[in-house]
């Protein structure tokens, strides 16, 4: 039999405080026809004080657990992905370490904005059928409202903060994560970028985003790298149950399963109640799908991804 990672359990935690679009429109100069029609978009949970990427992670992360049956003690490995940590360094992967009382375990933060999870998850797959870990949390967790300019329009209505997590376990059989493809292109830095950081400003900065031309780079590498994915494993869209999206843009999601030929009743859409919640938004959706039972075990499911760098990739995994 192969060893395999195996999903067997999922959890999520969203701030306490949900924005709609209409309360949104007291502060920014827009509307919440102008942000559904373009986006998809009707809340967001906003971070308010007290809530930390680590603390919304760590939430996630005991919930993932308790999905699981498994106790916090059994995760040898914790990868987070986030491009918000609460500090530069330790990573925030160590604080939610401390928070769930684990004495000792590999834990370190992945950096690829909206693809995190998706390289949090094959960093963390790949260390699970080596052998060098037997329980594994993925996690992607973000506070993006703190790297917004609150005065652009076209962008703070995008975000939202949150957090899901995943447990990753080694099990010989054939579920588990059976195929993954990441890529990555530095020469669009200027299309989706934060202005800021501890090496060029000193400062944290802002948001910046280019929507037109992601977006068109969104439906074609998406739909490629699904291919790309499925291929590999001797699979097509057909065979597929579910496709669980990052939660960019609802006109995103369309355009991508159109090109694939896939029904959008195949698509788990969560984008019109948490908004891009960047790293968080893939495993946000895949919790929100299996605990109102939509996935269920044996399923196969795509998880795609794409954010500044630009960074994309998929992951095909039989639940």
């Amino acid at each position: 039999m192969t060893l395999r990672a195996v999903i067997t359990g999922t959890g999520s935690a969203l701030p306490a405080r949900r924005v709609t679009n209409a309360e949104l429109a007291e502060r920014v100069d827009t509307s919440d026809e102008w942000i559904v029609e373009r986006t998809g978009i009707r809340a967001r949970h906003i971070a308010g004080e007290g809530e930390t990427t680590s603390s919304l992670a760590a939430e996630a992360a005991r919930r993932a657990l308790e999905a699981a049956g498994r106790d916090a003690a059994a995760v040898d490995l914790i990868v987070l992905a986030t491009a918000t940590p609460d500090q530069t360094f330790p990573a925030a992967a160590t604080k939610v370490q401390h928070a769930l009382g684990i004495a000792d375990c590999v834990a370190f933060d992945v950096g690829a904005v909206c693809s995190g999870f998706l390289y949090a998850l094959q960093v963390a797959e790949n260390m699970v059928r080596a052998g060098s870990a037997k329980c594994a949390l993925v996690i992607g967790a973000e506070t993006f409202s703190r790297i917004l300019d609150w005065e652009d329009r076209a962008t703070c209505v995008l975000f939202g903060d949150g957090a899901g997590a995943i447990l990753l376990e080694a099990e010989e059989g054939e579920r588990g994560v059976l195929a993954s493809k990441l890529h990555a292109d530095g020469r669009y830095n200027d299309l989706l970028y934060v202005d800021g950081g501890p090496s060029t400003t000193g400062t944290v900065g802002k948001l910046r985003m280019k929507g037109r031309e992601v977006f068109r780079h969104a439906v074609v590498n998406l739909a490629a790298v699904m291919e790309e994915v499925l291929a590999g494993a001797g699979f097509t869209p057909a065979d597929v149950d579910w496709v669980v999206p990052h939660q960019a843009n609802a006109r995103i999601l369309d355009a991508t399963a159109k090109k694939l030929g896939l029904p959008p009743e195949r698509v788990v859409v969560t984008v019109d109640i948490h908004a891009n919640t960047s790293a968080a938004s893939v495993p946000l959706a895949l919790d929100t799908a299996v605990r109102d039972g939509r996935i269920k075990r044996g399923d196969l499911i795509v998880l795609e991804a794409m954010g500044g760098g630009f960074t994309w990739g998929a992951a095909l995994i039989r639940y």
